[in-house]
């Protein structure tokens, strides 16, 4: 009868050892690419065995953490649907919607180096599909308001608004680009074709709005610096 009660300590101690390998195996991918399981393993304190016991090989340990960012993903989008009012102006949605992606992104953006090479094209996709149908939803809205002028079909410009946000996240990698979500937003209303002093007041407006930024942001970031 007390096998069972021994044992849960154990899972919770399996648990935490694979939460700690996938946090630290985040960070240390987002400065090398190539980093190894073996100095995943060191970062983590724990010894290799126990990696391997969790991801028997570099492409498992992959896989788990685009699991991650495919599930986290899904639920900032369906925080944004929850939040979303029929009569929000679109120009405001898709501000909101990049203040609330950004986290995820951000939190995921080792993944973007990685992707082609150790995921696929496939796999990207599916991770990226509830963004781009949101994104594309309210862009067709926007476009039918006159909201974005931009002379590009929704298509076209969801896809050029996704490559935007993950080059600017691949620019944090680098150090290029330092941003809290709100200069990514902007940027995304310029490029969709809304004039610029316009989209600093949207953003401005909605990160006043209390719960729209996570606490703890810097409330003075600074692009590229």
């Amino acid at each position: 009868m007390t096998k069972p009660a021994a044992r849960e300590p154990q899972r919770r101690n399996s648990r935490s050892n694979r939460a700690r390998i996938l946090a630290v195996a985040r960070s240390e991918l987002g400065f090398s690419p190539d980093t190894t399981l073996e100095e995943i393993a060191r970062a983590a304190g724990v010894v290799r065995r126990t990696v391997y016991g969790h991801f028997p090989g570099r492409q498992a340990l992959l896989e788990a953490l685009a699991d991650e960012a495919a599930a986290a993903l899904r639920e900032a989008v369906r925080a944004f649907a929850a939040t979303s009012a029929p009569d929000e102006p679109a120009e405001r949605a898709l501000a909101r919607f990049v203040l609330t992606m950004w986290p995820v992104g951000d939190r995921y953006r080792m993944l973007i180096a990685l992707a082609r090479r150790d995921l696929g094209v496939e796999r990207v996709t599916g991770i990226l599909s509830p963004t781009r149908t949101t994104v594309r939803t309210i862009l067709e809205r926007g476009r039918a308001a006159g909201a974005f002028p931009s002379p590009v079909p929704a298509p076209a410009l969801s896809a050029a608004l996704e490559c935007l946000t993950l080059s600017l996240l691949e620019s944090v990698n680098t150090g290029a680009w330092k941003d809290d979500g709100r200069a990514t937003a902007v940027a995304t209303l310029i490029a969709a074709g809304v004039p610029a002093g316009q989209a600093e007041a949207e953003v401005l407006a909605l990160v006043a709005q209390p719960g729209v930024m996570p606490a703890g942001r810097a409330a003075d970031t600074e692009a590229g610096n």
